[in-house]
Parts: C-alpha cells; sequence; structure tokens
C-alpha cells in the first residue's frame, strides 16, 4: 500500500480554499490538533473519519464541522481490519491527490493519512474491540469481523485525535449505532454528530462503491431507494404492509432473472437495531444491503409504522 505523502504547509489559493495541512503520523496530527486548541480556544475540535474516494456525502461532514465552528480533521485510512477475506480491499478506490483537492474546496484544516504501518506497527492488534449481539446480524452477518475492525480503527481515531466532535454517516445506519453505542458504552468523551444521507437527483445514496457501477448497473441500483420508498408509503398499514411494498419494488430486478441480489431487507427498531415486532407502532429504521452486479450497496429510510396520531 502506497504511504502517504509526507506533511505539507497550508497554502492560500484563489478564491480563498485552504489546503490542508496532511500529516501521516499519530505524533504529527496530535501536535497539530493541541496548536489548534491553543490557537482557537473553545473551538471545537471536529473529527471526519473516512476511507477515502471522497464524494459529496463525505464533503457534508467537512460543511458541518464548519458550521460548528470547529477545525476540521478529516481521517484518510483503508482499514483492513473491517475488510474480510474476498471482500474489496485491494480494489477499493483510493486517490489521495483527488481527495486532498476536494477538502481544500470544501474547507478542511487537517488530514491524517497514515500508513497501514503507522496505524498497526505490530501486525494486525492483540487488543481489540468486540462488538457484540448488535454486530452478529444484517451488515456484521454478511461481513463477519467487519464491525469489531470498524469499532477498533474509530476507537483509535479517537484516542489518537481526541476530538470534541466526531461526524458519522446516516447511510452506514448500523455502523452509526454502534459507535454511538461504543462511545456511551466506554463513557468517551466525544459527541456523536449524525450527518443526513446524500443522495443523487435520481434518488441514489451516494457511495464510494457507486463508482463501481455501468450505466446499466446504475440503473438497478435506484430499486434500492424505490424499496424503501415503497415501505415508507405503506408504513401506515404496519410492518407487513411495508415489507411486502418493498419486496413488490424489488421483484421485477431480482436474481435469478434481474441483476439485483438481495442480502436483506428488514425494518429495525433504531433504538435496539433489532427487528420491529410485526405490530409495532412508531418510527423505525427500513434497512436494505442488495448486491449489484459485483457491486454491494447499502441503504436505509426512516419510517413510521402504523396508523399516524390524528388517525387513530
Amino acid at each position: 500500500m502506497t504511504p502517504p505523502p509526507a506533511p505539507s504547509a497550508p497554502l492560500s489559493r484563489d478564491g480563498g480554499e485552504r489546503t490542508p495541512r496532511v500529516h501521516a503520523t499519530i505524533a504529527g496530527v496530535r501536535d497539530a490538533v493541541a496548536r489548534a486548541r491553543a490557537a482557537t480556544p473553545g473551538s471545537p475540535i471536529v473529527l471526519v473519519p473516512t476511507m477515502g474516494a471522497l464524494h459529496d456525502g463525505h464533503l457534508a461532514h467537512v460543511r458541518r464541522g464548519l458550521e460548528l465552528g470547529g477545525t476540521v480533521v478529516v481521517s484518510i485510512f483503508v482499514n483492513p481490519l473491517q475488510f474480510g477475506a474476498g471482500e474489496d480491499l485491494e480494489r477499493y478506490p483510493r486517490d489521495l491527490d483527488a481527495d486532498l483537492a476536494a477538502l481544500a474546496a470544501a474547507g478542511a484544516h487537517h488530514v491524517f493519512a497514515p500508513s497501514v504501518a503507522e496505524m498497526y506497527p505490530h501486525g494486525a492488534p492483540v487488543v481489540g474491540l468486540h462488538a457484540g449481539g448488535a454486530a452478529s446480524i444484517f451488515e456484521g452477518a454478511s461481513r463477519p469481523g467487519h464491525f469489531d475492525g470498524m469499532l477498533t480503527v474509530v476507537a483509535k481515531l479517537l484516542n489518537i485525535v481526541r476530538p470534541d466532535v466526531a461526524t458519522f454517516g446516516r447511510k452506514d445506519a448500523q455502523q452509526l449505532f454502534l459507535v454511538r453505542r461504543l462511545v456511551s458504552d466506554l463513557d468517551l468523551p466525544v459527541r456523536i454528530e449524525e450527518i443526513p444521507i446524500v443522495r443523487e437527483h435520481d434518488g441514489l445514496a451516494l457511495s464510494s462503491r457507486n463508482r463501481y457501477l455501468d450505466a446499466s448497473q446504475r440503473a438497478s441500483a435506484l430499486v434500492l431507494s424505490r424499496a424503501l420508498a415503497a415501505a415508507r408509503e405503506a408504513a401506515e398499514g404496519g410492518t407487513r404492509a411495508a415489507m411486502d411494498a418493498a419486496h413488490g419494488m424489488l421483484a421485477s430486478v431480482m436474481a435469478p432473472h434481474g441483476p439485483v441480489r438481495l442480502d436483506y431487507l428488514d425494518i429495525v427498531d433504531p433504538v435496539t437495531f433489532e427487528p420491529v415486532a410485526v405490530g409495532h407502532r412508531g418510527e423505525a429504521l427500513a434497512i436494505i444491503a442488495a448486491h449489484v452486479g459485483a457491486t454491494r450497496l447499502i441503504d436505509n429510510e426512516t419510517i413510521v409504522l402504523g396508523p399516524s396520531p390524528a388517525a387513530r
């Protein structure tokens, strides 16, 4: 894996863009954060953890950090611990130069882009985090060990940067749930800021993996957001009605005759991330994962199950 470039000094660009300072080492980013705290007391340090291949969904995190009046630190690290056998670790898109250009335009202050050797100098860590039962379903069932690796690197990043706020995207709903439990269960002194899903004009949720889709596959991928919309529209009829509507939307494109292979579709309680009971009423989260060709995509949407209070 190619190491990131050496740290560079911030430069002023025409149009007011800020070239973020790049840090390849833990010591370097810690020093930068300490200097930022001293220079702007009372201003929050905002961490935006990413794996690079940045798109506007990621940049929404940067914009939110700036809205909070913070010093924005973006981490770019493709974490090998959260990729299982047969997953796309080696082909996961990497373009640090493009990422830095996007972050400069967005106004990020610092980028922490460590190598694998910097983050794991002794190889895979002997001590890590175990995500528990909530990580064995949905994404965890499809990607065993993924959430243990994700929480381990998140804990490391939080300990390295020690931010006041860390942003996580709503699109990775199970990850967001588990990170919130990490912070709550271990009493970590950081606030998790949820960033809404950013979508294309036709509803496709932005993802770094969308670049793997050809034109035909991209058109097929729209069925994920459309299935969730169908569940939302039918949700007043309850869980079964919502699920039937979503499955109905998926039927025409499902394998073996269609290009989409469903991994899971369910409705969960956002408080527990467990599937809701059939008679559940109130807010819930419809979640979906599917393979479109060789590309695995996820999406979710908040729905309200059962008659609205005004109708009861």
